[in-house]
């Protein structure tokens, strides 16, 4: 065959057919992934668009069986899209508005939901259905679509003006084939479980096919932190990059050029760099050549500059980390940090870590790893990705947890790691792995060993407890047994112990005295350091002549009477009050103070907010 019949067959493929032949790059390389991979697209795309809208997210998602496969509709109450968009978004790859803007996004290629359209079209043949809506008294538009993947652009099927009792938002509904399972991690309930505990801001109802309802509620009340576009930062820079902004540029002089595409140059810094580059600040950019472009590049990383701006990014926050993590585990212990934003190939980015411990989690397992980036949970490719590797190269012993033969850590334990950046260095399209960049590996290991200090703290401080309590049952069993035998030999009555009790164990302890309608507390401080508490007394009757005097606050039909105390090592504070009436209900509770320091006549002992457990007479 001679070169002419060769070039006949030569031709260009766009975009789509490559996708059409290649999907498994985008995740769609099994029944299972296929399903999880739709819905997250889908809800990614909604969860973004809320956002930038400042709506607080309302999604639906909705799975049941269709004719070939499974029917998947997810609903927003977002802003809604203009008509002339519809086609595009849906049915083009490579179309979308975040691909040019640095700043933290879910999604930014223009691929994902495009992606879920053409595996759509692929397995059952049938089009995408898109109801989208902008607001109140406006007509929504229905689309019908899929993907003319010789052209990569949209086949609109069906267009109309419908009626539809939503506010605004959009609707996409298609038909896949592949597999909806539940009870395992890679699935569509655990995705968006994950999804809601980096999004506490964000309510997501799920049906299953079963008709099983799930919520998924929010937490919170207020959205995130909005994140700001930036422009690209010098040091980010590439030649080929810097050519191509200096050819397009519309910039008179290099100056002002420099001044308005980048972060962190202002009028003395672009000087600063023209003086290094050798090139004179009014030159037209769009005429500098290669070697020009090399010289600049030089002289931005010669030239002293601050860090990107941190303002495009999100982060989720120590404290909402902590209340997700609180509501969707039965834990003992939760720590949670937010590092201070770095910087890799000028792309600003942050990580955050939690760690959680005990409660119900399985203890002879290993630790469960939830990976995030820019929000979005990290379901597959575990074992590839940075989070993993660094988990697996700590001295987890070191933070008192067992690490048999190395790798991940085996206890009760679930370690969290999140990655926010204008640009996510994922291993592949699928976007489900993130790669190795010694900078964001720093941050990682940081994240955890600050959370893992906290652990080790925390299991140190559990053990001496109990040493502590298993001294003080001892202790508490045998004094009373000896106390009795030498009131027997003295023939006297035995004395109370419980005071040698409490400074043995080095505690606090607390005796009642009642004399007719005369109280007595008296709280004696065996520590060795100063203790700091609340003592409630809760009683049916109002009191006299309190020594000190206490607050007053009702509970119910009780009174609530409270002393704060502050007393040091072996020293001893009183308190007397006169009750209005003889006998009744009453309840002496320590608010503030640990348990197990505790000996004498508490009722209770809380480390937060006083509550009602039980009465005695």
């Amino acid at each position: 065959m001679d070169a002419e019949e060769l070039a006949k067959k030569q031709k260009s493929i766009s975009i789509a057919e490559f996708f059409e032949k290649n999907r498994q790059l985008l995740g769609f390389d099994s029944a299972s992934k296929a399903m999880i991979n739709s819905v997250k697209e889908a809800v990614d795309n909604s969860l973004d668009a809320c956002e930038e809208a400042d709506i607080l997210p309302d999604i639906l998602v909705v799975i049941k069986q269709g004719d070939v496969g499974y029917k998947v509709m997810v609903e927003d109450n977002g802003p809604g899209i203009v008509r002339e968009q519809i086609p595009n978004i849906f049915g083009k790859f490579l179309y979308g508005s975040r691909f040019h803007s640095l700043k933290q996004s879910r999604g930014q290629q223009g691929i994902g939901i495009s992606a879920v359209v053409l595996h759509s079209q692929l397995t059952t043949g049938k089009p995408t259905r898109v109801i989208s809506k902008t607001g109140r008294g406006r007509p929504a538009h229905l689309y019908e679509l899929m993907i003319n993947t010789s052209t990569n652009e949209p086949e609109v099927l069906r267009e109309d003006e419908i009626e539809w009792d939503r506010p605004r938002g959009t609707s996409i509904e298609f038909e896949i084939v592949g597999s909806y399972v539940r009870g395992r991690r890679q699935c569509v309930y655990e995705y968006l479980r994950a999804t809601s505990l980096v999004n506490p801001h964000a309510r997501i109802t799920l049906i299953e096919p079963d008709g099983n309802e799930v919520v998924f509620d929010r937490i919170c009340e207020e959205l995130p932190v909005k994140p700001k576009e930036i422009p690209p930062h010098p040091h980010g820079m590439e030649l080929g990059t810097l050519m191509n902004m200096l050819r397009k540029a519309e910039h008179t002089t290099l100056e002002s050029f420099l001044v308005n595409s980048f972060s962190r140059i202002g009028r003395l810094t672009a000087k600063e760099v023209c003086k290094k580059a050798g090139i004179e600040p009014s030159t037209r950019p769009d005429l500098l050549g290669r070697e020009d472009a090399m010289k600049l590049l030089d002289a931005f990383h010669s030239v002293s500059m601050k860090s990107p701006p941190v303002d495009c990014l999100s982060p989720i926050t120590e404290k909402l980390m902590y209340e997700s993590i609180r509501k969707e585990y039965d834990v003992d212990f939760i720590a949670t940090v937010t590092r201070q934003p770095s910087v890799y190939k000028g792309y600003p980015f942050l990580v955050e870590g939690a760690i959680a411990y005990g409660g119900e989690l399985p203890k002879d397992e290993k630790a469960t790893i939830l990976r995030f980036a820019n929000k979005v949970p990290l379901l597959y490719q575990q074992s590839a990705c940075v989070i993993t590797n660094v988990i697996e190269r700590i001295n987890w012993k070191l933070y008192s947890l067992q690490q048999p033969g190395g790798g991940i850590p085996v206890g009760p334990v679930v370690i969290m790691v999140h990655v926010a950046s204008v640009n996510i260095p994922y291993l592949s399209e699928a976007k489900e792995a993130i790669a190795h960049v010694p900078e964001i590996e720093r941050e990682i290991e940081g994240a955890l060993r600050d959370v893992g200090r906290k652990l080790r703290a925390y299991l140190s401080k559990k053990e001496t407890v109990s040493k502590r309590k298993g001294k003080e049952l001892v202790i508490s069993k045998m004094l009373p047994l000896m106390a009795k035998k030498v009131g027997e030999v003295l023939e006297r009555e035995p004395p109370d112990v419980e005071p040698i009790v409490a400074k043995i164990v080095g505690g606090i302890h607390v005796d009642r005295e009642m004399d007719g309608n005369k109280v007595r507390i008296k709280v004696r401080n065996f520590s060795q350091k100063v203790q700091r508490f609340v003592l409630h007394e809760v009683c049916e009757h109002t009191i006299k002549y309190p020594t000190p005097h206490p607050s007053e606050n009702m509970m119910g039909n009780m009174y609530d009477y409270s002393w704060e105390i502050r007393i040091r090592p072996d020293e001893e504070v009183d308190i007397e009050y006169i009750v209005e009436g003889m006998g009744g209900k009453y309840l002496t509770i320590l608010e503030g103070v640990e348990d197990e320091l505790v000996v004498g006549d508490v009722d209770e002992v809380l480390e937060g907010g006083v509550k009602w457990l039980r009465s005695k007479r």
